[in-house]
This record gives structure tokens, C-alpha cells and sequence, in this order.
């Protein structure tokens, strides 16, 4: 009978990387514009779930989406017990 090997990789930890350029991307921006993604922008982006989009003063936008791949528009959740979420429109 053959052995067999499970192969053992490092796990990677790419958080640090991660936080650097969200840090550099985000940390001293101000937000100038809040708005929700528009339906002819979700069209185009083939999403049926239209998030909050913050515009930043670089003129970069930023919205939550439902994963990394982009497959819809995500809500925005808080700590704010007034404003818990930022809900998608649908």
C-alpha cells in the first residue's frame, strides 16, 4: 500500500500587508461625499445590491461589497448603537 503525504505549507500571514495599504490608503483621507452606488453604476458592475459609496477627498471611492471578487454590494455595518448599519439598497 502507496503512503500518502499531505502537503504542509506555512500558513501566510498577509494581515500586516494588508493593514499597510489600507493605512495608506485611508488613514488622514476625508470624506467628502456620501453617497449610494447608482443603479446604471450596479448595472455596469452586474450587482443587484447597491452599497454606500464614500468618495475620499484623493478621489478615490470605497464601498463594501459581499466578498473579494465583488460579486454584490454589501451593507456597512457600525458600532454606532444609534446607526448600527448602513444597509445596501436593493
Amino acid at each position: 500500500m502507496a503512503k500518502t503525504f499531505k502537503l504542509q505549507r506555512a500558513p501566510l500571514n498577509l494581515e500586516p500587508k494588508w493593514e499597510e495599504i489600507a493605512t495608506k490608503m485611508l488613514v488622514g483621507r476625508e470624506i467628502v461625499i456620501a453617497r449610494y452606488l447608482t443603479k446604471e453604476e450596479a448595472d455596469a458592475m452586474l450587482i443587484t445590491h447597491r452599497p454606500i459609496v464614500l468618495q475620499l477627498d484623493d478621489g478615490n471611492l470605497v464601498y463594501p461589497m459581499s466578498d473579494d471578487e465583488g460579486d454584490d454590494g454589501g451593507a456597512l455595518y457600525t458600532n454606532d448603537k444609534k446607526q448600527p448599519v448602513i444597509p445596501v439598497m436593493r
